[in-house]
């Protein structure tokens, strides 16, 4: 049985411009079959919404407090979100 479909926002702070954490997160929501969107914020920060299963979003949450292996995450706050849907994840 399919698990409910959930959606998150998170906010990523660190030294994550410049070190691939949008092509990464990217690959690792692929891989996690979840969907929504990735891209850097002018202070410096890297924002995603994602949604699919819950089990698969924890483990893209996990992925995300470490990120790629130049990047240095500081803090990621998530809020829960309304489902909207996404068809696909891409790089903004």
């Amino acid at each position: 049985m399919k698990g409910m479909i959930k959606h998150f926002n998170i906010s990523i702070d660190g030294l994550v411009h410049g070190v691939f954490f949008r092509t990464s997160a990217k690959q690792k929501a692929d891989y996690l079959n979840l969907k929504g969107f990735a891209q850097n914020e002018p202070d410096g920060s890297v924002y995603l919404e994602v949604e699919g299963e819950e089990e698969n979003l924890e483990k893209f949450l996990t992925w995300c407090r470490k990120g790629p292996p130049l990047a240095k995450v500081e803090r990621v706050e998530v809020t829960k979100g309304l489902v909207k849907g996404y068809s696909d994840f891409v790089i903004i």
